[in-house]
């Protein structure tokens, strides 16, 4: 029977992968991956080398035809994001809904997943998380986001870019406590792995003295019972 696997790959650290995950790499037919040039440099890491299909949000509804007919037709893959989980905030979701409405068995592998490990590295509430993906741009609609997953008073998560991150933390502090708690964290399993804990007042200054961060930031906020009336 085919089938189609997801299959969680490292989001720093080349050690961040699990035995299953590279038995699966080695037994598929095809790798499925949102950028073939990076997926590359980690397959050719373990010696693995099988043919890869690029599968990104511009062109993933006109490769799904041709990955089903593939599966369709007896054939196993894998889909890979660029690290991490595949399909959170990432392409995949179209395809694999497309999988299950036509028979082919979809085995999601457990693993790496930025989100995940930020979060229980962040010292704030690991009880319940509201995840966000990436933020709207603009700040009105940033407000109305957080304010909303606020509602149900969970640790917020969402992923961003170093360069917003200030305005972001800026815009938290207009509506809700300066002194809420949050935290950055920054190159998960890299070299310049770093979490950045305090108040929003607090983090905001570090980050402007910093003049600004680089690399992959996840941001953290523990809005429990802390909205402002």
């Amino acid at each position: 029977m085919s089938s189609l696997y997801i299959v969680p790959t490292p989001i720093g650290n080349l050690e961040d992968i699990t035995l299953r995950a590279l038995r699966v790499l080695k037994e598929v037919d095809f790798i499925i991956c949102e950028d073939t040039r990076r997926s590359v440099k980690i397959l050719t890491h373990y010696g693995i080398s099988k043919p890869l299909i690029s599968f990104y949000s511009h062109n993933q509804q006109k490769r799904i035809p041709d990955i089903i007919s593939k599966l369709l037709s007896g054939k196993s893959a894998a889909i890979v994001s660029d690290g991490g989980s595949p399909l959170i905030s990432d392409p995949g979701f179209f395809l694999v809904k497309e999988c299950i409405e036509n028979g082919i068995k979809v085995e999601p592998l457990p693993g790496a997943s930025a989100l995940i490990t930020a979060l229980i590295g962040s010292g704030l509430s690991t009880d319940g998380f509201v995840f966000c993906g990436f933020l709207k741009r603009k700040s009105g609609k940033i407000k109305k986001e957080l304010l909303e997953c606020a509602k149900l008073n969970k640790t917020i998560v969402f992923y961003e870019s170093p360069h917003r991150v200030l305005k972001v933390l800026e815009n938290c502090r207009e509506i809700f406590d300066e002194n809420l708690q949050v935290c950055i964290a920054r190159e998960i399993s890299k070299k310049f792995e770093e979490f950045i804990r305090g108040g929003i007042s607090e983090v905001i200054e570090i980050l402007k003295e910093r003049n600004g961060l680089l690399g992959e930031v996840t941001v953290l906020i523990n809005v429990a019972n802390k909205i402002e009336n």
